[in-house]
């Protein structure tokens, strides 16, 4: 029966007994995982009915153990002072009874005052004694316990005794108590049918509480969740969603074309990644569309109606122009432009390019326009609790004729407010590429302060007519992170533990839909 236990055995244990078992004292070398495991297979059945027992046992140590078979230390010095009718020498005491117990037994021997010295010597005290410590270790190794809970604590200040938790059952006999287990049928077959067995035979109970098998299926990160209800109040202001597909960007329209001069420490190394192989591309121009076809059956080429429509060579000229000698009405950065630097082939480092080549198709067919994106940019950052070398941006730009600053700080706050967020403040900042610039700060509740939640501005001139667009036409702008307010609203205190191979997939799983604040 060593390291295992059968239901039926677990049944004999019970059949000896007139009321009930415990199972630590039944089968005291069987694991707790192996005890259990028979008894719930006979709970089941109704066959026995457990409950749980927690008690603290008392065990002896290797010296306790010595003690209770042979008699304690002080005893076995009384003992050999006895003997000695003439008294015991004190040097020749560990030669009699050993180093250890002369050590301990002889200081203890005298607080009882069992014996006493004379002189060099001990001589007995008493005519005979009882021998306490033995006879307490010895209750302790019957029963695992002691009825006065001080002996206990002595014991163990003097090391003899240790306790140890113990799980066990105190099993009883069920309302379908038997002396075996009898195995039961769980299917029915078309045989028994048949044969007319299934009359005798017992069958298993259907079991309808019992739990159903968990039903996986996908989950949506907490980052789409919170993107979902940004795209919505984006859609509920009449806002265009821009195509954000191209992670990868040309210096051109990832900084030239947003007046970022190439002198800039953003387009360093340590800030940007850049790809390797191809390490350029062409200049700008159209994307390719596929042909389309007319009523009378003609085919038309898409890009080569954009193409008429949009000067790419025009455009690249007049961005060159800004950045060298200034143009528009701006005086330019007055350095060499080089072409290679601008054809770079870098990781877009915000979706602000995007913005940049959505209005420069705007200038084809200048109009009033909104258009919003929501997608994964890449930083060159040192990596902790607040940063990543990827993030999601959130951006939006307005485009329309007579637009002024204070049309954007109003608009600021009708936007915000959909988000639950009522109070803002405005503080001066700058950008290349805008003019006025703000950043946007809003008062958290939880924290208890204003916090930094987004970038704006108003395009600059030189930029926006460096596209074709009309120069009384205005253009909005601003960002924010995806992150930020998707941390505080599942209470994330580290951006690791949201994006990146550190997420928890039943963090993902197990988080609710989440609700912005609408107003």
């Amino acid at each position: 029966m060593a390291g295992e236990v059968s239901p039926n055995q677990v049944l004999d244990a019970l059949s000896q007994s007139d009321t009930s078992i415990l199972t630590s004292d039944a089968f005291p070398s069987i694991s707790f995982d192996k005890v259990k495991s028979a008894i719930d297979t006979l709970k089941a059945r109704e066959m026995v009915i457990y409950t749980q027992v927690e008690r603290e046992e008392a065990l002896l140590t290797p010296e306790a153990e010595g003690i209770a078979a042979n008699g304690s230390h002080e005893a076995k010095v009384f003992e050999a002072v006895r003997t000695a009718v003439q008294g015991l020498k004190i040097a020749d005491l560990p030669k009699v009874v050993g180093k250890d117990s002369a050590g301990v037994g002889q200081g203890r021997a005298l607080k009882a005052k069992w014996i006493k010295k004379d002189g060099d010597s001990f001589i007995a005290n008493a005519d005979s004694i009882t021998d306490t410590s033995r006879e307490q270790l010895q209750t302790i190794q019957d029963t695992r316990t002691h009825p006065d809970p001080k002996v206990i604590a002595d014991l163990k200040k003097r090391k003899l005794v240790t306790s140890k938790r113990v799980i066990s059952f105190k099993v009883e006999k069920g309302p379908r108590f038997g002396a075996e287990l009898v195995k039961e049928e769980t299917d029915l077959t078309a045989d028994k049918l048949a044969s007319g067995a299934w009359k005798t035979a017992k069958l298993k109970p259907y079991n309808f509480k019992a739990m159903g098998a968990p039903t996986y299926s996908g989950a949506l990160h907490p980052l789409n969740k919170v993107r979902h209800e940004f795209r919505q109040i984006f859609f509920e202001m009449g806002f265009e969603e821009m195509p954000t597909n191209r992670f990868v960007e040309t210096g051109f329209w990832n900084f030239d074309a947003l007046y970022v001069p190439q002198q800039h420490p953003a387009r360093d190394l340590q800030d940007t990644f850049y790809i390797s192989d191809p390490l350029c591309a062409d200049r700008p121009r159209a994307d390719p569309q596929p042909p389309q076809t007319l009523p009378n059956g003609a085919s038309k080429n898409a890009a080569e109606e954009s193409q008429g429509r949009l000067d790419y060579d025009k455009y690249w000229q007049n961005i060159r122009e800004v950045h060298e000698n200034g143009k528009y009405g701006s005086i330019g950065y007055r350095y060499p432009f080089k072409e290679e630097e601008s054809l770079r082939l870098v990781l877009r480092t915000h979706t602000t390019a995007v913005s940049t080549y959505m209005l420069h198709k705007l200038a084809g067919n200048p109009r009033p326009a909104r258009y919003f994106s929501i997608d994964r940019v890449f930083r060159n950052e040192t990596v902790d609790a607040t940063h990543l070398a990827e993030f999601h941006q959130v951006e939006g730009v307005i485009a329309d004729y007579g637009l002024t600053l204070g049309g954007l700080i109003g608009f600021m706050e009708v936007f915000f407010a959909k988000m639950g967020i009522h109070k803002l403040r405005f503080k001066p900042a700058y950008n290349p590429y805008t003019e006025p610039s703000m950043e946007i700060f809003g008062y958290h509740e939880g924290l208890g302060r204003w916090v930094e939640i987004g970038n704006s501005g108003m395009f600059r001139p030189e930029m926006l007519e460096s596209m074709g667009l009309r120069k009384d036409m205005r253009v909005y702008g601003w960002g924010l992170s995806l992150e930020r307010p998707t941390m505080i609203k599942y209470g994330v205190r580290n951006i690791r533990e949201l994006l990146g191979h550190k997420v928890d997939l039943n963090f993902v799983e197990s988080n609710p839909a989440v609700r912005l604040e609408k107003d």
